[in-house]
């Protein structure tokens, strides 16, 4: 009696790992890669985010060159293999080496791989050729440790595969299946990666009930709108959890700026799944305080590294300051977040910020050792302040009045004055004062007393409620005791009602005003604000 062949089965068509029997598709570099790989000698950088094709295509590669099932295979995931890769270049006769997630090893061996692809270029080795894997500029990474490999290996960019070819996979394990799914659809969520459309047709064909080739041409029974909606609520029960870990940071503070947070919707916001943070910072200015300090302390790469369940889905790069996605299934959850609702699942009180500083420090050089202490106490809790010390590259070649006139004018929510005894006679205090004089009457300035110079002796901001500064006592107490104060304040600021689409805050008066009552497009001031104050824009 016959056998009858069985049908194909759905994880065999639509595969959520491994390569692909049926739905396989050659990305546009392929042929490109192929040849590179048969190129004797020639170290070879793949790049590229995660789930875009990189690992699927080389192997599928090899498979087609003769002897590419010999190839050494290693990566840097695994601890075994580690040893191995730090030890290439002492090896001989190493023949095709794949090193695998090559982003994620620790930077000496990077700088020794690096050399060792020189030398082998320079000495036209034929017996060991070595192909890297990494994240997006996994090659520029490597360039900066020897300048000198420019042109001397093939660099091969794995970019987002366009629409055509994500509907070519749809259709091919549509045909399989004898089923009619919807191209369009799956192809504009997975947004250019192979592997989040595997995912999503998988999706789609079990919402439908369909697990295997049907005799007869089906349609799904369930919308794609409806399947997108299981598919992110299945990823969050994984995702959720770890995506409020990193959004919190090391130390969460509901009041402050949400550098971590921000940081993941930027990379939300990305075509490429990787954002370099120095270039997203210049973008954001009212954002550049808090994030460039976790970034440049060093706090960011220590967080990824003291946790491991992230570690396992993002990668920053200490030296490029890239970070990027690992995982395209968390790529596409957060895609998919609604970054207003999760702020507040995570506890944020406010994420828009009219203002580029929280607070600015205002004292004279003598109070130095004071306004250094408040600035680290202020950046701990994840506020943006002013401190003309972190200012200084930028004030280069600045007018000085220009420059920091708006920032203590409008530019910043709060002013903290140091009031000491040498603070009246200075020339940039004095310049200070006068620009923000006039927000006394908005609540927006704070003054600091000293016990050499109490409320009154030189004005009249003994009405306004103030701290007293005793440095006979030890300064680290009242310096956090200061910093909560001002946290506090600032949370009620936080706390002021949402503004809405053709409305704005008044910096002075910090109430919602409608657009046409906006007194200059530079400055968030009301009429009233900008004729009562005088304040110049």
């Amino acid at each position: 009696m016959p056998t009858v062949a069985a049908l194909p089965k759905l994880e065999e068509v639509f595969k959520l790992s491994g390569v692909p029997t049926y739905t396989f598709v050659e990305p546009e570099e392929y042929g490109r890669l192929l040849v590179a790989l048969r190129t004797p000698g020639r170290g070879v950088v793949i790049e590229g985010p995660s789930g875009i094709g990189k690992t699927t295509a080389v192997t599928k590669a090899l498979s087609e060159l003769p002897g590419g099932e010999q190839a050494l295979r290693l990566t840097s995931r695994r601890a075994s293999d580690r040893d191995v890769i730090a030890a290439l270049p002492e090896m001989q006769d190493a023949g095709l080496v794949i090193v695998d997630d090559f982003h994620r090893l620790d930077e000496p061996v990077r700088a020794s791989i690096a050399d060792h692809l020189k030398l082998l270029a320079d000495e036209e080795d034929l017996t060991t050729k070595i192909v890297i894997l990494g994240i997006n500029r996994a090659g520029e990474s490597l360039i900066n440790f020897a300048r000198d490999l420019s042109g001397r290996l093939d660099v091969i960019r794995f970019e987002a595969n366009p629409e055509h070819r994500i509907r070519q996979l749809v259709r091919e394990g549509a045909e399989v299946l004898n089923l009619d799914l919807p191209e369009r659809e799956i192809s504009l969520a997975a947004r250019g990666s192979f592997h989040i459309a595997q995912l999503l047709c998988h999706a789609a064909c079990v919402a439908s009930g369909f697990q295997e080739a049907q005799p007869v041409r089906r349609g799904l029974s369930k919308a794609m709108p409806v399947v997108l909606e299981r598919v992110v609520d299945d990823l969050s029960m994984t995702f959720m959890e770890v995506a409020m870990k990193f959004a919190t940071g090391p130390r969460f503070s509901k009041e402050g700026r949400a550098p971590y947070l921000h940081m993941l919707q930027w990379l939300s916001e990305g075509a490429e799944w990787t954002i370099n943070l120095d270039r997203e910072i210049r973008r954001r200015p009212e954002l550049r305080g808090s994030v460039s300090q976790v970034v440049d302390r060093g706090h960011l790469a220590e967080f990824l590294t003291r946790n491991e369940d992230l570690g396992e889905l993002l990668h920053f790069d200490a030296q490029t300051h890239v970070l990027a996605v690992e995982d395209p299934k968390f790529f596409f959850f957060i895609k998919n977040l609604a970054w207003g609702k999760f702020a507040e699942r995570v506890g944020y009180l406010n994420i828009g910020f009219t203002t580029r500083y929280d607070f600015a420090l205002s004292f004279a050089g003598q109070e130095r050792k004071v306004a250094e202490a408040i600035h680290e106490a202020l950046v701990e809790r994840e506020f943006a302040v002013f401190y003309d010390a972190n200012e200084q590259a930028r004030i280069l070649a600045s007018d000085l009045e220009e420059y920091l006139a708006p920032i203590y004018q409008s530019e910043a929510s709060f002013v903290v004055c140091l009031l000491s005894n040498s603070y009246p006679s200075r020339v940039w205090t004095k310049f200070e004062s006068r620009q923000f004089k006039s927000r006394f009457g908005a609540e927006s300035v704070i003054p600091v007393w000293f016990q050499d110079s109490p409320p009154g002796v030189f004005d009249d901001t003994g009405r306004v409620g103030g701290y007293f500064f005793n440095l006979e006592q030890p300064l680290a107490d009242q310096v956090e005791y200061l910093a909560d104060l001002l946290k506090e304040k600032l949370a009620d600021f936080r706390l002021l009602p949402k503004v809405e689409p053709g409305e704005f805050r008044c910096r002075q008066c910090h109430l919602i005003q409608h657009i046409n009552q906006l007194a200059d497009g530079r400055v968030s001031l009301c009429v009233e604000c900008a004729e009562k104050f005088k304040i110049r824009y």
